[in-house]
């Protein structure tokens, strides 16, 4: 038995416990609905996984806490989850569309490198930055597209056997006119897909929105394979339909990805995995919204992507940008900023020292609580993370819950969030005798303005003391002092 068939053999059998009611909001129906698994117990999960021409910027990465926090509530309800990312390596074209270079061959040729090794060095750094932000990548399968160039081709044929594919000069064409409800994803009419097409009719193609299944291989085209069509690659859409099809299965419960790949690239998936097998393809489509910089989609062809590499550089903790992401709902658009990130960090470092002080206060043992309930009812309603943390923070703060209440409470938060709650990484507070006189004589100093309740003073201290090197966070029993790194 080979590694893909444990993988699937240790998640075909259900949940033996009984899954709670969960409510999500479905983009195939615009409105928010009760979720039912295809099979009681068990949830088929698939997301849309980076092209890997290079790294995947912040922005693409919101994607991938918003789906692992999907999964995460999922488990929580009592759901076992299937849950795959594909790693696009060929046949995603430079203009998104029909037209243009592939994008793994222009990263091969500009670092002088076969398309496989530009492809497994961001896929590991990838597979990195999702492991650095709390995900579980064990429990994730990662097809390549190369991998599945077999399925691709016969996904075709079946497309052209049944009428719906055609071919021309290019390669073989998917004919939308044959499919009714192209568009429904969505709710986009047949006439703004066109308008909003991106190539025209050229080289036989019939329709604005029809879109290649098969590229004839162009003169510089680094991976290429034989086909009934001719020797070349597979269209960029019909990459996700087969690897779902050979890993999945013909019916999968929920589909992920960014709102930008709603229009087309979803709509592609809808109308030749649906035409092929005459089944619903996906039960609920989940979208993100863009995050955003200075009112603009953050982007590498806009020059303004920030890596999450970068985020360690300038000595934040890669959860910082979890923590960043869960503080806006998933569909509400996020404006990226370094404060606003430095500021998610001081909010997580302080909930990671809550944490530790309940730890010792309720000796680890846990009891249910009212809140507890309240959290469990907002992360299940859609997964409204921003207030599920208000309810955390407020239970933390307060006096009415016992400290194995507020232990119960975390050890959902943890559960559902992946923030490390019950394990913080949180550096031991510096002793008074290693500070540098300056920096103790500035920390006694603002404890004293903090006393006299003299907030501005004790804030203008604290930025003399971080401008010298160190982190000041508050706790109940006083400054904790830490070296940035």
């Amino acid at each position: 038995m080979g590694w893909l068939d444990l993988w699937r053999k240790d998640r075909t059998e259900p949940s033996q416990a009984v899954p709670v009611p969960l409510f999500f909001t479905n983009t195939l129906s615009g409105k928010k609905e009760p979720f039912v698994p295809l099979k009681p117990g068990q949830v088929l999960l698939y997301s849309c996984g980076p092209t890997v021409y290079s790294r995947a910027h912040v922005g693409n990465l919101r994607a991938y806490v918003f789906a692992d926090t999907l999964a995460r509530t999922l488990e929580g309800a009592g759901y076992h989850v299937r849950r795959v990312i594909n790693i696009t390596d060929v046949g995603h074209l430079v203009a998104d569309g029909d037209e243009g270079e592939d994008k793994m061959t222009v990263a091969a040729r500009a670092e002088g490198l076969k398309p496989e090794a530009i492809a497994d060095r961001y896929a590991k750094q990838f597979i990195e930055d999702l492991r650095d932000l709390d995900i579980h990548t064990e429990e994730i399968l990662f097809p390549r597209a190369t991998g599945y160039i077999r399925e691709q081709i016969a996904l075709g044929e079946t497309l052209e056997q049944k009428g719906f594919a055609y071919r021309t000069p290019d390669g073989l064409y998917y004919d939308t006119s044959r499919f009714p409800g192209y568009g429904k994803l969505g709710n986009f009419s047949a006439a703004r897909l066109r308008d909003g097409a991106r190539v025209a009719i050229a080289d036989g193609k019939r329709n604005p929105t029809d879109f290649a299944l098969w590229r004839i291989a162009k003169p510089g085209d680094l991976q290429q394979w034989d086909s009934p069509w001719g020797r070349g690659n597979p269209g960029w859409h019909i990459e996700c339909s087969a690897m779902i099809r050979a890993l999945l299965g013909q019916q999968i419960d929920i589909h992920t990805g960014g709102e930008d790949h709603i229009q087309i690239h979803h709509n592609n998936e809808i109308a030749q995995s649906e035409a092929a097998s005459g089944r619903t393809f996906v039960r609920y489509w989940m979208h993100n919204a863009f995050l955003t910089m200075n009112q603009n989609k953050i982007s590498k062809s806009l020059q303004n992507d920030v890596y999450l590499s970068d985020i360690v550089e300038k000595g934040l903790h890669p959860l910082s940008l979890r923590y960043f992401f869960l503080q806006a709902h998933y569909r509400t658009p996020l404006s990226f900023s370094w404060d606003a990130l430095s500021a998610a960090e001081g909010a997580l470092e302080r909930l990671w020292r809550n944490a530790e002080e309940v730890a010792v206060e309720s000796a680890k043992n846990e009891a249910p609580s009212e809140a507890r309930e309240r959290f469990l009812a907002a992360m299940r309603d859609d997964l409204s993370t921003p207030q599920a943390l208000g309810i955390l923070w407020d239970a933390l703060r307060s006096e009415e819950y016992a400290p194995e209440e507020k232990w119960g409470l975390l050890m959902d938060a943890e559960k559902h969030l992946g923030l490390r709650l019950l394990a913080p990484p949180v550096a031991a507070s510096l002793p008074a005798s290693e500070l540098p006189a300056p920096v103790r004589e500035a920390l006694e100093r603002r404890e004293a303005a903090r006393t006299a309740r003299d907030f501005r003073t004790a804030d203008a201290l604290r930025e003399q003391i971080e401008n010298r090197g160190y982190r000041v966070e508050d706790s109940p029993s006083g400054p904790v002092l830490t070296k940035k790194p």
